[in-house]
């Protein structure tokens, strides 16, 4: 998996895609999948960034940027994405919330 860092994104408002799981002993391609997924999501019309971390003890939070709510149902849609899902669900996650928000506000500190 590739190192976090922050998305660059444009003024509210957007959603976000709150992906937070925990993580099976499972490892079966899930990195190499991982990576599809983001490289997928970059292609897709209303993608603006994505944010992920996971602990050691495989707790993670991926939380994704989009232009629009149609945006996600887009992605939803999403062959390969509809395959990788499944795959999440039977193999690679003991339990996981995913919650879609609408982006309001943002401010922070950069360097």
């Amino acid at each position: 998996m590739t190192t976090p860092s922050f998305a660059i994104l444009p003024e509210p408002p957007y959603y976000s895609v709150i992906f937070s799981s925990q993580r099976t002993s499972v490892e079966d391609g899930y990195g190499q999948m991982a990576d599809r997924m983001v490289e997928l999501a970059a292609g897709q019309p209303g993608f603006l960034g994505v944010e992920s971390v996971r602990d050691n003890d495989g707790f993670g939070i991926t939380v994704s940027y989009w232009t629009s709510l149609e945006a996600i149902t887009e992605w939803r849609s999403q062959a390969e994405h509809r395959i990788a899902r499944e795959a999440g669900k039977t193999l690679w996650y003991k339990h996981y919330e995913l919650r879609i928000a609408r982006v309001e506000r943002a401010y922070g500190k950069r360097t």
